[in-house]
């Protein structure tokens, strides 16, 4: 690769006039689609495979739906068919692994990074609200908020503006509960159904003070008035340091008089149980609703 003096993402025509044969190619490059590679020196990682396609699409094609989320950072999983948008009167290009929409986007709607031309924050939201359940919605929309692509003034213009468009009802009702303050997906989707539930609001992110007001901890999520809490433990808890770090933090936290609830990676998939126990700690405090 480096004597020919290609970057790792190439298509075939490039890797030729670079002097490859074709079995250098065959060795070398994964197959993003019809004519575009990516080396098999480096990770595969949707920055590379998009560069890669990018080589091989119209001019005027933006990465869109989940590509793009996926681009801005969004908890959204790489998979295929990569999602491109062209303008409406152009032909959507027919390739393996490409799924083409038609769509008419404002200049706005499109940003550059990394050499990338893709959907914004607030065109991505939109589009994915035609498909995406909402609960994951909110998860995708928390996560490009906390990453700068999306605040509620852009993202209220663009859906002002978007009358008619599939998927409209659905980014109106999720646009007010979006918050930069989630840390995870497992805490985004864990307070829309909170929220989508009969029961009391929460609050992300509470701060834990002690009896002289200084914060000694915080809570993923709960209710300050009752002293609920619920925390996520992903994989880096069992890590011995953060372990440690959570004890203390979990001891001053019932020592304040914080009910605790513990959810895991299985409850991600127990939207009922999660509800269910979280009603019946707040009852346990007095909590009426």
């Amino acid at each position: 690769m480096d004597a020919h003096r290609l970057t790792t993402s190439y298509t075939w025509k490039s890797a030729r006039s670079a002097g490859l044969t074709r079995a250098d190619i065959r060795d070398d490059g994964i197959r993003v689609t019809r004519g575009a590679y990516v080396s098999r020196a480096v990770a595969l990682s949707v920055i590379d495979v998009c560069r890669a396609a990018a080589q091989v699409l119209p001019a005027d094609a933006v990465f869109s739906d989940l590509t793009a989320a996926a681009l801005l950072g969004a908890p959204v999983p790489h998979r295929w068919p990569l999602h491109v948008t062209v303008p409406v009167g152009v032909a959507r290009p027919q390739r393996p692994r490409i799924r083409a929409h038609a769509r008419d986007l404002l200049a706005e709607d499109v940003v550059v990074r990394g050499g990338l031309r893709m959907t914004n924050g607030p065109r991505t939201l939109l589009d994915l609200s035609a498909s995406m359940p909402r609960d994951e919605l909110v998860a995708v929309g928390d996560a490009l908020y906390r990453a700068g692509h999306l605040d509620h003034e852009r993202l209220r213009a663009r859906l002002d503006r978007a009358a008619g468009t599939r998927g409209i009802v659905t980014a109106r009702h999720v646009a007010p509960l979006l918050t930069p303050l989630a840390a995870s997906r497992p805490e985004s989707l864990f307070r829309y159904w909170l929220l989508d539930s009969d029961l009391p609001d929460p609050r992300p992110q509470i701060p834990v003070l002690d009896r002289w007001g200084r914060e000694v901890a915080h809570a993923d999520l709960g209710y300050e008035e009752w002293k609920v809490a619920l925390e996520y433990d992903g994989r880096h808890h069992a890590e011995v340091r953060q372990f440690g770090r959570d004890l203390e933090r979990y001891s001053l936290m019932a020592a304040g008089g914080w009910l605790l609830l513990r959810f895991g990676a299985p409850h991600l998939f127990r939207r009922p149980a999660v509800v269910d126990r979280v009603a019946g700690a707040l009852r346990s405090r007095g909590a009426l609703w």
